[in-house]
This record gives structure tokens, C-alpha cells and sequence, in this order.
């Protein structure tokens, strides 16, 4: 019932925004032609009167919808802004985490591979998962679940700005098909709490 309302109110905003923006752009349209309309032609539809009569209040509404559109295009434009300089600064903070992956964390990506999955449940309180939350190379996806004694855990996959930075050398894998020992020196080096907390579950991203 809460997402119905949420939805609802969300689908209202946004009519009642395009409204208004086609509201403010009409009149816009209309001052304008009444203003700079040639007399002549106004006269054959019986608007020159009007026009003259009165020319401040359409030319009030002129500067009222210029207004209102010159400050939406200006939002606009601030928030592409907004939101180029923040998908910038995010791939800068993936690129210096990557090069600053400690074992731990470089052994957390791994496992990913190793269990051929997309998603993982990790425990939310370990370090390592929140150091690579926070620089966003992994992505929560909710469905969290509290447990008395090892704490919270949710589902995380890789996000896809990190994707392209994570290469078999980043993530320190073997060349090419890994040996059995190889494959025992990967297996040796998870993460302490991966064997308790890491469920698999496949799901395409």
C-alpha cells in the first residue's frame, strides 16, 4: 500500500510539473505573438484591441513564462552538471581503490569468479565489504536480513563503472587456465568470514 501511495504522489509531481512547464510555455507563446505581431494582421482576427488595450499585462505574462522557462532550462543544465561531475568523481574513487585493493578486499572481488555468481550475500558490518560499498565498487541490493550473533548481512554484486577496472592482474588471477595448486592458493586466500556468511545466489545482472 505504501508503494501504490508513493507512486501515486510521484506520478502527480511529475503532471503537475509538466503542467505547469506547458502552462508557463503557452503563455509565453501567446504574449509574445500579441506583442510582436504586426497591427495589420492582428486587426483581421480581431485581436488589435485587445493587444493595445492591454500590453502591460501581456507584456507582464511575457516576462513571468520567459521567466519560468529560463530558470527550467537553467536547472537542467545544472543538474547534467551535477550529475556528470558525480559520475566522474565516482570513477575516480573506483580507479584509486583498485589501486589500493588490500588482500582482503582483492580476495572478497574474487570470490564473485570463483563461484561463477552476480550477486553475493556478504555481512554488511566487515570491513572490507563497507571499504568497497563506500568506494563504490560494490552495490548493495537490499534483501538484508539481521541475524543475534553474526550481525546483518545483504545482497551485493559488482557495480558496473567497477566492472572495467577489475582485470584478472587487478584481481591477481593466474594466467590462463589456473593449476590445482594454483586453485588451492586461491581457495587458501578468502576471506576468514566467507565460508560462514557468503551465500550464492544466480540472478543476471
Amino acid at each position: 500500500m505504501q508503494k501504490i501511495t508513493m507512486s501515486s504522489f510521484n506520478f502527480k509531481s511529475v503532471s503537475i510539473k509538466k503542467l505547469t512547464f506547458n502552462a508557463m510555455l503557452w503563455l509565453s507563446i501567446s504574449c509574445a505573438a500579441l506583442l510582436f505581431t504586426p497591427t495589420s494582421l492582428l486587426a483581421t482576427i480581431s485581436l488589435a484591441e485587445l493587444s493595445v488595450s492591454h500590453a502591460n499585462h501581456i507584456g507582464l505574462g511575457l516576462i513571468i513564462g520567459a521567466a519560468y522557462l529560463l530558470t527550467q532550462i537553467l536547472n537542467y543544465f545544472l543538474d547534467e552538471a551535477i550529475s556528470y561531475l558525480n559520475d566522474k568523481r565516482s570513477i575516480e574513487m573506483i580507479e584509486e581503490k583498485v589501486k589500493l585493493l588490500d588482500p582482503t578486499e582483492r580476495a572478497l572481488l574474487r570470490e564473485f569468479f570463483l563461484q561463477g555468481e552476480t550477486i553475493l550475500t556478504l555481512p554488511e558490518d566487515e570491513p572490507a565489504v563497507k571499504s568497497l560499498s563506500k568506494a563504490g565498487i560494490l552495490e548493495s541490493l537490499g534483501n538484508q536480513k539481521h541475524y543475534a550473533i553474526q550481525g546483518s548481512t545483504a545482497d551485493f554484486k559488482i557495480s558496473m563503472r567497477a566492472r572495467e577496472h577489475l582485470n584478472r592482474q587487478v584481481l591477481r588471477f593466474p594466467v590462463g587456465e589456473p593449476s590445482a595448486e594454483e586453485m588451492k592458493n586461491l581457495i587458501k586466500a578468502r576471506p576468514q568470514f566467507i565460508s560462514n556468511f557468503v551465500t550464492p545466489r544466480k540472478q543476471a545482472i
